[in-house]
């Protein structure tokens, strides 16, 4: 990287939404990285919100991780292009997708995982949390309680999917299946350490965390292609 490029950072746009159905969310991502697929100098976006209760199964879930029939359940549920097993989104949990151009910053889909949980292990440092990678797992934990899972696609270099970080959902919906197929290893939020936390004051950290470990600007932006 050149010295003058190292002085203008990176854009990065970050849309601050809601609640939003994870269909019109996944609608939306297509669309912001079709876009960045045709013009590769587009800024980069990272999108924050929240999801209405539903289950996700990444490309090759299987979906015996689902305890209930698929077809005659009575939740949301949608498999979609992203790497990882079932998943599942709530209110209380804070879901960050990025919409990255990697040819800005490494071409190494490994790479950017370990990114994104340094964004999310960083998020936890603030507030004295001691998060944890475990090799051979994407996703952070927090003394042995998974709080944050990772799925990501991407197509030529341009990132979609992200992050979901437990803040403080109803931890209810996540019994109905084996989250991102690990039997053993239980899910947590940090409701759990920190009772008073919520998602809204810990989207300014994971933006600001964002913009260091990636080294962009953050620039708080309206969506106008989209709504």
């Amino acid at each position: 990287m050149s010295h003058s490029s190292k002085l203008h950072k990176n854009r990065c746009l970050l849309y601050n939404q809601g609640l939003m159905p994870y269909l019109e969310a996944h609608e939306w991502q297509r669309s912001l990285q079709g876009d960045r697929i045709h013009d590769p100098n587009l800024d980069d976006v990272l999108i924050l919100l929240e999801h209405p209760p539903v289950y996700t199964l990444g490309q090759g879930a299987n979906s015996d991780f689902l305890k209930f029939d698929i077809d005659k359940n009575v939740y949301d549920v949608h498999r979609v292009e992203r790497g990882g097993e079932v998943t599942y989104h709530c209110p209380g949990q804070l879901v960050g997708y990025p919409i990255l151009n990697l040819q800005r910053y490494s071409k190494d889909l490994h790479w950017y995982l370990r990114q994104l949980e340094e964004v999310l292990i960083r998020v936890l440092a603030v507030y004295k949390l001691q998060g944890e990678r475990i090799p051979a797992f994407t996703g952070v934990w927090l003394q042995g309680r998974k709080v944050a899972a990772i799925g990501i696609k991407v197509s030529r270099w341009i990132t979609m999917h992200g992050f979901a970080l437990n803040v403080c959902p109803d931890m209810t919906g996540f019994e109905r299946i084996v989250p991102c197929g690990i039997s053993d290893k239980p899910v947590g939020s940090l409701a759990e350490w920190i009772p008073s936390i919520t998602c809204e004051e810990v989207r300014f950290y994971v933006a600001q965390c964002f913009a260091e470990v990636f080294g962009v600007e953050i620039v708080e932006s309206q969506p106008k292609e989209f709504f």
